[in-house]
C-alpha cells in the first residue's frame, strides 16, 4: 500500500464523477473551497445520528471556516461509510482508497441551494426599492425651439438634471446618438425606445406639428428618467457625459467614451462566471417572468387607453362649458325689440339679463375642467407611459435575447458541426495535409468562438434575471398611479362642485319659486 493510502489521503485522480459533481454544486462562486456551514449543511442531509456527525466532523479538516477539495471529498467517503453501518475513522477509509464508496446525498443539481454566498458577492440581485430609483435623479426635459419664417424648422431641448445640477442643450441627433452607444454597450439591459423623429404618414390628419412635437418632449423625458434611474446606467460615464457635458460636439464625446470600454460583457467583472451565479432552473423562471410581464403590459396598455380618453373628455368637457356658456351670454346680449304680440306679462327681459351675467360661471367651470384633463394627463397617464416604456423595453430586451446572442449562438453550433462533418471526410479521404491543418485551425477558432458566444448567453441571461427584478421593483408605481388618479378625480369634483353650489342661487330670477325644479309641461 502507498504512503499516501497508508495516511488516509485520496487521490484527485480515482475521485468518482459524484463526488466531483457535489463539490461543483457546493463550492464557493469566486474560489476552490467550501464553506464549513455550507459542509455543515451538507452533512444534514446524510440522514447519521449525531454520534456519526460529530465522528466525520472531528476527522475533516477546516482552516479559517473553508474546507479544500481533497478535505470534502475525504468526507464524502466518510459518510457513504458510515451510511453502510461502519465507524466512519481515517483508519477505515484506507481500505477504500482505491474505490471510494458512494454516499446517498440526492441529486448534485439539489445540492446548488446549500451553496451560499457572502453578501458583497451577491451580484445577482439588485435589491432596489422604487424609492431608491425615483431618487436617483430627476430630469426635466424642456423645449426651447428656434422659429424661422412661418414654419418650426429646429427643436433644441433644455435637460436638466436634478442630481448633476446643470442644463445642457440637447437636439433629437444627441439623444438618437446616446440611444445608439447605451444598446452597444449595455445590449442585454433595458434600453427604452426613442420617439419617432417625424409625423409618421397619417399622423397630421389628427395630430398638428406642434402636438407632435409636445408628445416627443414628454417621451423624450421618460426616456432619459428611465435611464438617468437605471442601476447600472445611472453610474456609467455615458450617462454623466449626456447629462453634463456642454461642448460643442457631444455625439463624439459619446462615441468615443463608448469606444474606450466596450460592451459590458468586456467590463463587468463577473461576465465570464455569470454561469456560476444563476439558478438552476433559470430557463423556466425566465419563462415564468416573462409571460407574467407580457400579461401586465397589456392591462396597463388597456389601462393608459382609457386613462387617455377620460383626460381628452375632461378638455372636452371644458370647452363645451365654455361654450355652453358663450351661447348664454349671446342669447342674454340679443338687443332686439320685443314684438307686440309678446304678453306684456313676458319675464324674458330681465331673464336676459341673467343669462348675459351666466358666461362668467361657466367661464370658470371651464377652466376647472381643463385644470382636471392637465392634471390627468401629467399624474395619471404619464405615469402610465412612463411604466408602459419600461414594460415595452423589457419585452424588446427578450426578443434581443432571442433573436441575437442565442441565436448566433444555435448558428455557430451548426457551423461548428458542418466543420467537424468535413474534418471527418477529409481525413478518412486523406486529403493533403495543408487542407487537412486548415481546416484543424477553423475548427479551434470556431470552438473558441462558440465558448465566447456561450459565455455571453449566459451573461445575457444573467442580466436578464436582474431586469426582470427591476420590473417588479417599479410595480408599485400602481400604487402612486392610482392614488394620483383618485385625488385628481376629488380635487375636480370639489372645485367643481364649489362652482356650481355658487351659481345656483344666482339662477333664483330664473326658476322663480320653483328654484330650478322642472315644471310640468
Amino acid at each position: 500500500m502507498t504512503a499516501r493510502a497508508m495516511a488516509g489521503e485520496i487521490n484527485e485522480g480515482s475521485v468518482p464523477a459524484y463526488y466531483r459533481e457535489v463539490y461543483e454544486a457546493i463550492r464557493c462562486r469566486t474560489d476552490e473551497r467550501v464553506q464549513a456551514e455550507v459542509f455543515q449543511r451538507l452533512l444534514q442531509r446524510a440522514d447519521l445520528s449525531q454520534a456519526a456527525l460529530n465522528q466525520i466532523a472531528e476527522n475533516i479538516d477546516s482552516t479559517d471556516g473553508f474546507l479544500t477539495k481533497l478535505s470534502l471529498y475525504k468526507a464524502l467517503a466518510l459518510i457513504a461509510l458510515a451510511q453502510q453501518g461502519k465507524q466512519p475513522s481515517p483508519k477505515l477509509l484506507e481500505n477504500f482508497i482505491q474505490k471510494l464508496p458512494k454516499p446517498q446525498l440526492g441529486e448534485p443539481r439539489e445540492l446548488n441551494a446549500l451553496r451560499m454566498q457572502p453578501a458583497q458577492d451577491d451580484v445577482l440581485n439588485i435589491s432596489q426599492t422604487l424609492e431608491k430609483l425615483l431618487a436617483k435623479d430627476t430630469v426635466q426635459v424642456e423645449l426651447i425651439p428656434e422659429k424661422k419664417g412661418l414654419f418650426l424648422k429646429h427643436v433644441e431641448y433644455q435637460v436638466t438634471s436634478k442630481r448633476y445640477k446643470i442644463s445642457v442643450y440637447r437636439r433629437y441627433s444627441d439623444f438618437d446618438v446616446f440611444h445608439e452607444v447605451l444598446l452597444q454597450k449595455f445590449a442585454y439591459r433595458v434600453v427604452p425606445s426613442l420617439p419617432p423623429k417625424r409625423m409618421l404618414k397619417g399622423v397630421l390628419t389628427s395630430v398638428s406639428e406642434r402636438e407632435f412635437i409636445e408628445g416627443r418632449r414628454r417621451a423624450l423625458g421618460r426616456f432619459i428618467n428611465l435611464v438617468a434611474r437605471h442601476p447600472f446606467f445611472s453610474e456609467d460615464e455615458l450617462v454623466k457625459t449626456f447629462l453634463t457635458f456642454s461642448g460643442s460636439d457631444v455625439q463624439t464625446r459619446l462615441r468615443d467614451t463608448c469606444k474606450k470600454t466596450g460592451d459590458e460583457f468586456m467590463t463587468n467583472r463577473i461576465a465570464t462566471q455569470a454561469k456560476d451565479y444563476l439558478p438552476a432552473d433559470i430557463q423556466p423562471q425566465f419563462a415564468t417572468s416573462r409571460e407574467l410581464i407580457k400579461n401586465i403590459h397589456n392591462s396597463f396598455h388597456r389601462l393608459r387607453d382609457r386613462a387617455e380618453k377620460m383626460a381628452e373628455r375632461s378638455k372636452e368637457n371644458a370647452t363645451d362649458l365654455l361654450q355652453f356658456g358663450r351661447e348664454l351670454s349671446a342669447l342674454g346680449s340679443d338687443a332686439s325689440a320685443l314684438p307686440a304680440l309678446a304678453s306684456s306679462q313676458s319675464s324674458w327681459g330681465t331673464l336676459r339679463q341673467s343669462l348675459k351675467s351666466l358666461s362668467v360661471e361657466f367661464a370658470v367651470l371651464s377652466d376647472k375642467a381643463a385644470q382636471q384633463g392637465r392634471r390627468e394627463q401629467d399624474d395619471v397617464v404619464e405615469k402610465l407611459h412612463f411604466f408602459l416604456d419600461l414594460l415595452q423595453s423589457y419585452r424588446d430586451l427578450c426578443e434581443r435575447h432571442e433573436k441575437g446572442v442565442l441565436h448566433e449562438h444555435q448558428r455557430a453550433l451548426q457551423k461548428y458541426s458542418v466543420m467537424k462533418r468535413q474534418m471527418m471526410s477529409a481525413t478518412v479521404q486523406s486529403k493533403e495535409q495543408a487542407s487537412v491543418e486548415q481546416l484543424e485551425s477553423r475548427i479551434v477558432q470556431q470552438e473558441s468562438a462558440i465558448q465566447t458566444m456561450e459565455l455571453r448567453n449566459y451573461f445575457s441571461l444573467f442580466c436578464l434575471h436582474q431586469e426582470t427584478q427591476l420590473i417588479f421593483s417599479y410595480l408599485p408605481i400602481t400604487s402612486d398611479i392610482l392614488g394620483a388618479f383618485v385625488n385628481s378625480q376629488v380635487q375636480g369634483h370639489k372645485e367643481m362642485g364649489e362652482v356650481w353650489n355658487e351659481l345656483q342661487p344666482k339662477l333664483g330670477c330664473l326658476f322663480g319659486s320653483n328654484n330650478g325644479q322642472k315644471t310640468p309641461i
